[in-house]
């Protein structure tokens, strides 16, 4: 027997508790961060050296422990929704390292993202901060016919001359925008739109079906890396779904504190890709499978909804989980080439992802290097690197560090956001490397090799 309900009054006091507590609360919203969550912090105190912002600033109020403190004197009506405490909020990444340092499984991800839905809701943004978030969150990353226009703009931008001739002339250096110029994706030539509900049949023995999710800023900016995850499923006698009506995944919504947005997003997915004849719903970015895999909880009060959410998580597999479980086939080649792996924060500290793709790249490279601190965030994180530019830079340099003391011919990773800090931070440093996805060298290793001229 419980205690609660061994002794009423416990129960009966707890309820009370709770009713003042909600009585005194500065949050409004159903989606409001709740004592269940943040009471589950005893500030030991383990999550502060996980932390990126608290090892570059030093500030308790930049830690984990520190927000979730926060956090819980705004519910107890002690601290008003302010600019102070949406500026500590806004300083986390996001990438959930306390939570793999955690004695006691605090879910820190839901606190911080139930704290963003608040502050979106009861704090008034500068103008211009609140007409760009709106419009990128709730118009471009929602409509991929308006993503392709304006990946076309940037394209033009990147391809004209502007983009080169405003680093030489020093414009950019001049309007603080070249580091933000320096993460920017250089966009395909072809979009991977095209390919948006089509089959492709698997190669040799059939071994399973699968839905591929294709992202967002990834059908513009990193088409061949989806098309080259389709290549390597079908070596591996995967044949891949790629569902007409998918949309945005609704990480970066849901990060942001657009939860709405983000279920409508959820609810489109489910919708386009949950079938008892698939096998898995596949992806190649971390940030994306962490929020598939949490559709459950975004829809967890939607009674249409919930079940199949909850049969959806049960099907997500991040690329490199699904190959690793499926067992590779053996490829053509080895990579003859020294590699390291950056793990993804969202694939290591929010999936709990972290043997599989090591074992992919064991199987495709002549040698692969342990880097140290793998796990440490490099500072991406989503739009973080925009809106925290600073900060992120300097999260990145930490990361460099490591990455360079691997002397490591190919950087590999599991992330496009995090591929493209990575790619920025070498070019920085002037480092001999390249900055590959893991799935990037199987396709590699599964060409045919090239012969050697006589």
């Amino acid at each position: 027997m419980s205690t609660s309900a061994a002794n009423p009054e416990t129960q009966s006091g707890k309820q009370s508790e709770k009713a003042l507590l909600e009585s005194l609360s500065h949050f409004t919203s159903p989606d409001r961060p709740t004592w269940e969550l943040y009471s589950a912090c005893v500030h030991c105190g383990l999550c502060l050296n996980q932390c990126p912002t608290y090892r570059v600033l030093g500030l308790e109020m930049d830690s984990p422990r520190g927000r979730i403190y926060q956090v819980l004197q705004v519910d107890a009506g002690r601290l008003q929704i302010g600019d102070a405490f949406v500026t500590h909020i806004d300083r986390c990444l996001g990438c959930r390292a306390c939570e793999t340092a955690c004695p006691s499984g605090v879910q820190y991800g839901r606190i911080v993202e139930r704290a963003r839905t608040e502050i979106e809701s009861n704090y008034r943004r500068p103008l211009v901060s609140r007409w760009t978030r709106s419009y990128f969150y709730k118009k471009v990353l929602t409509n991929f016919d308006l993503l392709a226009r304006w990946a076309k703009v940037l394209r033009w931008y990147q391809r004209s001359g502007v983009q080169n001739f405003l680093r030489k002339s020093g414009a950019l250096k001049l309007l603080r925008a070249h580091q933000l110029d320096a993460l920017s994706p250089q966009v395909e030539e072809k979009f991977f739109f095209s390919e948006f509900g089509a089959e492709f049949p698997a190669e040799g023995q059939p071994r399973a079906k699968v839905a591929f999710l294709a992202g967002c800023i990834a059908n513009v900016a990193f088409a061949e890396l989806n098309r080259a995850t389709i290549r390597v499923l079908q070596k591996n006698g995967v044949t891949v779904l790629v569902p007409a009506r998918q949309g945005c995944c609704g990480a970066l919504h849901a990060h942001a504190g657009y939860r709405e947005e983000a279920r409508a997003l959820a609810r489109r997915n489910i919708d386009a890709m949950l079938h008892p004849a698939l096998d898995a719903i596949v992806t190649n970015a971390a940030g994306c499978g962490a929020t598939l895999k949490d559709y459950d909880d975004l829809l967890a009060s939607d009674p249409a909804y919930a079940n199949r959410s909850k049969q959806f998580v049960q099907k997500v597999k991040d690329v490199t989980e699904f190959l690793a479980g499926l067992g590779l086939r053996a490829p053509r080649q080895k990579i003859k080439a020294r590699v390291t792996y950056q793990d993804p924060c969202h694939l290591a500290h929010g999936q709990k992802v972290r043997t599989a793709p090591r074992d992919l790249l064991k199987a495709v490279a002549t040698e692969v290097v342990e880097m140290p601190h793998s796990d440490f965030c490099c500072g991406s994180a989503g739009t973080y690197n925009v809106l925290q530019n600073t900060l992120s830079m300097q999260i990145l340099e930490s990361k460099m560090d490591d990455v360079a003391s691997t002397w490591a011919d190919v950087v590999a990773t599991a992330n496009v956001g995090c591929m493209l800090q990575l790619r920025a931070g070498v070019r920085s440093r002037r480092l001999h490397m390249e900055v590959k996805h893991v799935v990037e060298l199987l396709d590699q290793a599964y060409q045919e090799p090239v012969a050697r001229s006589q």
